[in-house]
């Protein structure tokens, strides 16, 4: 039986770190969380010479050990744990060589911890072209560790790092250097206090407010005594302590590492100058945008197609070949109509996390993130909400997760409430059925009417975003430090695997987190919408029978007759005649009622329950079109879909809650159903105000 030994992957941020995980791993990785809370956790297996296998930990992206994020602290209370079951036997710190002297501030901290702790040195590729020297024998016995040169890129160093892991034992738990000398009294009357626990372990429990681990009640009150010092007092002490540091680390690079300046090329200043500028940097922004929705739209329309059908084919194969039942309506009308509801929009998604992965892979985010923090701050978000507001374009769901990475929690909070205003991909089937039974095929300066009202639409929502935003940054009475860095890391070329494996994990999480919720609700739905009270249901074929006997009506009409009435008499259709008079001043019937009940489960359900609320197959778009164009208001006659209730239409889903998924992962971000009910009566209440004046102006 082979041995497992447990390694943490730590660094700053941009530091190659994801590459080195998956130079390591490969596919033999999973992403979930830590139990209890919402950061993510990356985790793979690594087989290593004789017979050894790593069990490798990704920790999140840290600057220090003195926390000032959700991720950070991560790090730290991992770290301070020897009881948790993923402490590691070895630590392996991966620094950026062009950054090597801000990235062993961290490793000199981790080696006060008395870890078996690895340096590697990454991007070894670029050396050459910045002009850097090391003398790693020199850094080695300074460091007190071993040194793995590495370049992903090249695939070079990898092996090496494996055998410096297998051979974990043989790396000095000795410290850098004395920190404690910083204020020897205080140290030494901790020491003495707590002759039993690591010094530096100590000083990162008075500091830090994290968990611990298994540290003794009594010793971890007897901590809090010993707080003599004000915070003002620890947070100076803190600063020395890292001044002390970054002595060592000059000291030791003077000698270990050389720069010929003359052969660094200054290429990142001259894009920095032009992407980050006050009005260039937007201009390319949006067009970069423009360029990303444009490609998810087009790219995606043919896979997006081909799924819808292949689902729609086996439902169909599977109602013709299997025997009918209860079994068979849930499996063709309920379960594989939900699978196609995820699958469908894997595409999309899958599309929006490759461009998504290859701005970051670039460095380019860093500088969206830079360039918006101008802009965001004055609504209360912080520059990193822009990613999210992104993602959610696609779905609100890996948008919302997406926010963990903001160190302050209003900003997140207020990111996390906004996001679900962004347009996601789920009302697309919404808006292009509805835009263009409403809007006319007119150009305006070359531009056709119905693309500008759906790029309109994006606006809005994105409009809704910032002055919500900007509306919670005043009400929410939330006490939370804010402070923006973001590191501006070297430009380079993508590299494929990572963002491969990106897709794949982010496109993963999506079709299982979501999925299941989906497809639940699509099963509940198919029941609502099969089962109904009373005669008028389960006579309906004799009722309808009656009704139309003296007309001259083919097997296939008799059965759609029977068909809108018992959806009409179920649970779901009384449903829709409940909600009628609250809807009917926005313009709506109850047949639209039922339609906007069901997409709660997902927006894109819309346009399937009309379809088959009038008695259509979902295979002919066009024909759902003419009946939904032909369809009449039953009270003031003419089209049922005219520009008043469309446009009302439109405005109500640009606002309204996105659907329970949503919800769902909203409350499990927050750790609480007080935000998401919250965020669910006031974006419903919005969608509706909004709604019924544009009915009732328009009409």
């Amino acid at each position: 039986m082979s041995k497992q030994i447990n390694v943490a992957l730590i660094g700053n941020p941009n530091t190659g770190k994801t590459s080195v995980f998956n130079a390591l791993t490969g596919l033999n990785q999973k992403v979930g969380n830590y139990p209890g809370i919402t950061v993510e956790k990356k985790e793979g297996i690594c087989k290593l010479p004789r017979g050894v296998k790593a069990h490798i930990i990704d920790l999140p992206g840290t600057y220090s050990l003195n926390a000032s994020s959700l991720d950070e602290n991560v790090v730290i209370e991992l770290l301070l744990n020897k009881n948790d079951k993923d402490f590691p036997d070895v630590a392996v710190v991966v620094s950026d060589v062009e950054n090597l002297k801000r990235n062993l501030l961290l490793f000199t901290q981790i080696k006060d911890l008395e870890i078996p702790t690895i340096l590697v040195i990454n991007m070894a590729d670029r050396m050459e072209y910045k002009g850097i020297s090391l003398d790693i024998p020199y850094l080695e016995e300074q460091l007190n560790t071993k040194i793995a040169l590495v370049s992903t890129r090249r695939k070079q160093g990898i092996n090496e790092l494996k055998q410096l892991i297998t051979n974990f034992k043989e790396v000095s738990q000795e410290p850098c250097l004395n920190a404690s000398q910083v204020d020897k009294d205080y140290f030494e009357g901790l020491r003495k206090a707590f002759p039993n626990q690591l010094l530096y372990k100590l000083w990162l429990v008075i500091t830090q407010d994290v968990n611990f681990g298994k540290i003794d009640r009594n010793e971890v009150e007897a901590l809090d005594d010993f707080k003599t010092k004000s915070k003002a007092d620890l947070k100076r002490l803190q600063q020395k302590e890292t001044i002390k540091r970054y002595q060592f680390i000059n000291n030791v690079l003077k000698v270990g590492q050389t720069i010929d300046s003359s052969k660094a090329k200054d290429l990142r200043t001259k894009l920095d100058r032009i992407l980050t500028h006050k009005v260039w940097g937007y201009l390319i922004f949006f067009m970069i945008l423009l360029v990303i929705f444009q490609a998810i739209y087009d790219w995606s329309s043919v896979p997006m197609d081909f799924i819808d059908s292949t689902f729609a084919s086996l439902s169909e194969w599977s109602k013709n070949k299997l025997p009918a039942g209860v079994f068979t309506n849930l499996l063709t009308e309920g379960i594989i109509p939900g699978l196609g509801g995820i699958v469908i929009f894997i595409p999309q998604i899958a599309f929006l996390f490759l461009f998504i992965s290859v701005l970051e892979e670039s460095g380019y985010m860093s500088r969206v993130v830079f360039l918006m923090d101008r802009i965001m701050r004055r609504f209360g978000l912080s520059g990193k909400s822009v990613v999210p507001l992104i993602s959610g374009t696609a779905c609100a769901i890996p948008a919302v997760m997406a926010t963990r990475n903001i160190e302050s929690w209003k900003e997140r909070l207020i990111t996390i409430l906004v996001t679900p205003f962004t347009t996601c991909s789920a009302r697309l089937p919404v808006y292009l059925i509805i835009i263009s039974l409403v809007i006319p095929e007119g150009r305006f300066l070359g531009l056709g009417y119905q693309a500008l009202t759906l790029m309109l639409l994006y606006l809005i929502g994105f409009g809704a975003a910032v002055v919500s935003a900007y509306i919670l940054n005043k009400v929410l009475k939330i006490r939370s430090k804010s402070f923006f860095v973001v590191e501006m890391p070297n430009y380079k070329l993508p590299l494929f695997k990572n963002v491969g494996l990106t897709v794949l994990e982010k496109t993963k999480s999506f079709v299982f987190g979501a999925g299941k919720i989906i497809l639940a609700i699509s099963i509940i739905l198919w029941f609502l919408a099969s089962y109904g009270p009373g005669d008028n249901f389960n006579k309906a074929e004799e009722i309808i029978t009656n009704e139309y006997a003296s007309q001259q009506l083919s097997e296939e009409e008799l059965q759609q007759h029977i068909a809108s009435f018992k959806l009409e008499h179920s649970f779901i259709g009384i449903t829709g005649r409940a909600i009628e008079p609250v809807i009917r001043p926005l313009g709506y019937d109850w047949k639209i009622g039922i339609a906007i009940v069901s997409s709660f489960a997902a927006r894109e359900v819309f346009v399937g329950t009309l379809a088959t609320i009038y008695s259509v197959g979902n295979d002919d778009e066009a024909t759902i079109k003419n009946r939904m164009a032909a369809e009449v208001n039953p009270i003031l006659g003419g089209p049922l879909f005219n520009f008043a209730s469309g446009i009302s239409l439109l405005l109500f889903y640009a606002f309204a809650m996105q659907c329970m998924s949503t919800l769902a992962i909203v409350k499990r971000e927050t750790n609480s159903w007080k935000w998401p009910l919250l965020q669910l009566v006031f974006m419903s209440s919005l969608a509706y105000i909004v709604a019924l004046i544009a009915y009732q102006f328009l009409k």
